[in-house]
């Protein structure tokens, strides 16, 4: 048991000695600021967003879980964007290229960012994937979604409870 104990104890120093024992910023507050390039290489800011709801979700192409929820993401994205939805998908950790590859093998036309040093996943707490929160217009964290897939529906209620989009009957 005390072995356990300090196993833990260790884990926990080194990953707050790395910057990576963040946690997640509060529901109901501001969602922290992202700069990141997407795959053309120019900066997208989060704060850009304002006034859109955002679906900001951490994944990679390694992740089989990420990678089943995308279709969700991708449909809602059409469904929704022109009621002011926005997916913000932050890769992490990977070579641009090989997500280049991956984003158009799948079709998937929703902002895609880079995260190469995990900083910003850090800064939102995120320790594994997928990993999602939901940003209402005013740029207020709304919902955390940790090891849950995102389906088309939770999305839609998701966006319409927090983002004031069209009734989920009329999608």
């Amino acid at each position: 048991m005390k072995r356990n104990v300090a196993v833990v104890l260790t884990t926990a120093t080194l990953l707050g000695l790395l910057g990576m024992a963040g946690r997640p910023p509060l529901v109901g507050s501001p969602a922290p600021e992202i700069a990141l390039k997407n795959l053309q290489g120019h900066e997208v800011k989060l704060s850009d967003l304002r006034g859109k709801v955002v679906l900001l979700n951490f994944w990679a192409t390694w992740c089989k879980p990420c990678k089943e929820e995308m279709p969700a993401m991708q449909a809602s994205y059409d469904k929704l964007r022109d009621q002011g939805f926005v997916v913000l998908a932050v890769n992490e950790l990977e070579d641009t290229n090989k997500v280049i590859e991956h984003i158009r093998t799948h079709g998937h036309t929703f902002l895609v960012v880079m995260d190469h040093d995990n900083r910003v996943a850090n800064r939102y707490g995120v320790v594994g994937l997928p990993a999602s929160f939901l940003i209402d217009r005013q740029g207020l964290v709304r919902e955390h979604i940790f090891g849950n897939l995102l389906t088309e529906q939770r999305i839609a209620e998701m966006v319409h409870q927090y983002g004031g989009a069209s009734p989920i009957g009329h999608l």
